[in-house]
């Protein structure tokens, strides 16, 4: 298999493993509304930003100083890192994950795996791959085009999804919040 069939066979498992988890992770939106659009700000930004930054991988500048196939290498090995991270993270939460932003009945906060660490490793997994995805174009326009906007989208969805937690959980998630980092451990 050349490194561009995997590269397409491990975008392809990231596509229908996000489509598939949305479908069964997402909750009917509760009487009151936590997710403030972040979901929905999460796709629009994707479905902009990856056209967008595929185009400017395709044209011939803003080349990284390495082979193409070195880019297409470690950005594929960051996609699959990344898949392996966020599914990890999900199926750590088990039912308490949900696509949309929802506290869910007897929720707890889940503070084992790599939640010993962050708080956001699911986002920290796909952020992660985001950024394979635009190294793996040899380009830097293409990577701040995909990454950059993205990441912007989720640090809303994070900061959305501390409120919901801060409301319902009070002291409980402040002391975890104050215990981990939120995306990169020991970092941020």
């Amino acid at each position: 298999m050349s490194l561009f069939a995997l590269f397409q066979a491990v975008c392809l498992i990231w596509i229908l493993s996000e489509i598939l988890l949305g479908r069964l992770t997402y909750h009917k939106p509760e009487k009151q509304e936590r997710d403030k659009r972040s979901l929905k700000m999460i796709w629009i930004t994707i479905i902009i930003s990856i056209p967008a930054g595929v185009f400017l991988g395709l044209q011939n500048f803003g080349r990284f100083p390495l082979p193409g196939k070195i880019s297409i290498g470690v950005g594929t090995f960051l996609i699959a890192v990344g898949l392996t991270i966020r599914w990890l993270a999900i199926l750590t939460l088990r039912r308490y994950f949900t696509s949309n932003v929802q506290i869910l009945k007897d929720h707890q906060i889940v503070s084992y795996g790599f939640y010993s660490l962050i708080r956001h490793p699911a986002y920290a997994g796909s952020l992660l791959s985001f950024l394979g995805l635009g190294l793996a174009f040899n380009s830097w326009p293409a990577c701040i085009t995909i990454f950059v906007p993205v990441s912007l989208a989720f640090l809303y969805r994070i900061k959305v999804e501390e409120e919901a937690l801060l409301k319902a959980f009070g002291k409980e998630y402040d002391a975890f919040r104050q215990r981990t980092k939120k995306l990169i451990p020991f970092i941020y």
